[in-house]
């Protein structure tokens, strides 16, 4: 017999939707970084629209293309000015009677030569000839590329604009960069294949081969950070992610202002004012107000430094928990290696795990100082100390903590 004091539920009642989702969002896929939106979204790039547009002009009338290679922070509109341009090439050359493609190839995650062949192959196939059969293991570069160069020919194209994002991230990238340039050169396929290779390092023209610099013959080309007036107006251009009168009149300007001083990082302001909505869908606010930028800004710098240290090894993170961990309890910036060492076979018996030596923690330590994770410095020491090495994060602890899923103090 059910006690009439524990209620029970009112079988009159609909269930609860399990899919419900709020009323702040209507068009959230403006806010994602793969969406490459229309021309008149773009904003602050004419010149750069420009200069990619110069280098495709010539394919969209069945043409070569000039090869590009272009340079910028990241969040400076590279990717999505370079994606957008080739895809209205591709339009423009459609209106013409030319058949021209274009492929994208993201060299962070394709990050070897075979790697970035396959995904190459792979993508064109999939715009061409969708059933052919292409191994995605047990074959090198040189037969992706047989099958690119098929199917190419095969399919009687034109021009295959080819996409390099973050090229300086590729193993070899000079082997990639020399097939392509030179694949019509050396009778691999009679179709023009044209080159934008995007890379965040200014330096980077520096350290391709000198055969491959020659066999570009590229143009060069910077984007610069975005302003603060420039940051508002891509933020206002994707209001529409939003219900309306979601937003607080001060949100879209405090985003645009705290990024223009950060970074300038168009991506990271709309990830900051996505993760302001979600907060404020998961809070089921009716409204998104400052409040949620704040607590987007942890988050989103958070997911950031675990998406930075995801591949890591789990020595790695421990070593960094130890650091955040000393950095929040003592006060202080900057620790010695013994202490560094200390707080971190702490960490490893919380974690059941055998530390490593004090060498291979001191190489740790030098990799994540050249990867910009931690700074490290020589101090003089003081009276009869001598001279030794000091370690600090480069990012706020609480976030170090927090992204690596650690509430546990080694200290």
């Amino acid at each position: 017999m059910t006690d009439p004091d524990q209620g029970v539920d009112d079988p009159t009642e609909e269930p609860a939707d399990p899919f419900a989702i709020g009323d702040i969002f209507v068009r959230e896929e403006l806010l994602r970084v793969g969406y490459v939106p229309e021309r008149d979204r773009i904003i602050g790039r004419d010149d750069e629209i420009r200069a990619v547009g110069k280098a495709l002009g010539p394919a969209v009338r069945g043409g070569p293309p000039r090869n590009l290679l272009i340079y910028g922070k990241t969040g400076t509109g590279k990717s999505l000015v370079s994606k957008h341009m080739a895809r209205e090439a591709r339009s423009r050359a459609q209106q013409n009677d030319v058949n021209l493609i274009y492929q994208y190839v993201d060299c962070s995650n394709e990050d070897t030569e075979t790697r970035a062949a396959r995904e190459l192959a792979l993508g064109v196939r999939d715009t061409l000839e969708p059933d052919l059969d292409i191994p995605r293991k047990g074959i090198g570069a040189s037969e992706y590329f047989r099958h690119l160069w098929d199917l190419l020919d095969a399919h009687d194209v034109r021009s295959l604009i080819v996409i390099l994002d973050e090229v300086d991230k590729l193993d070899g990238d000079d082997d990639i960069l020399m097939t392509l340039s030179r694949a019509e050169e050396t009778g691999k396929t009679d179709t023009y294949v044209g080159i934008i290779a995007i890379s965040n390092k200014i330096q980077y023209r520096e350290t391709i081969g000198e055969r491959v610099d020659s066999s570009l013959q590229d143009r060069e080309f910077v984007f610069h950070p975005y302003d603060a007036n420039q940051l508002r107006q891509i933020l206002e251009n994707r209001r529409d992610a939003f219900r309306d009168g979601v937003l607080s009149d001060e949100v879209i300007p405090r985003v645009a202002a705290l990024a223009a001083r950060e970074h300038g990082d168009a991506r990271k302001a709309i990830d900051i004012l996505r993760y302001a909505g979600a907060i404020a869908e998961e809070t089921e606010s009716s409204t998104v107000t400052e409040d949620h930028i704040d607590q987007a800004m942890e988050r989103a710098e958070a997911d950031r430094f675990s998406e930075l240290v995801s591949g890591s090894t789990p020595h790695v993170k421990y070593i960094l928990i130890a650091l955040a961990s000393l950095t929040l309890s003592r006060s202080k910036d900057e620790f010695a290696k013994k202490d560094i060492y200390t707080a971190y076979k702490k960490v490893c018996r919380n974690e059941g795990s055998d530390p490593i030596s004090w060498d291979r923690v001191s190489r740790l330590l030098k990799e994540q100082s050249f990867l910009g994770i931690t700074e490290s410095r020589h101090t003089g020491g003081g009276y009869e100390k001598g001279s030794y090495r000091v370690h600090s994060l480069n990012r706020d602890p609480e976030i170090v903590l927090k992204a690596l899923n650690s509430g546990k103090d080694p200290i």
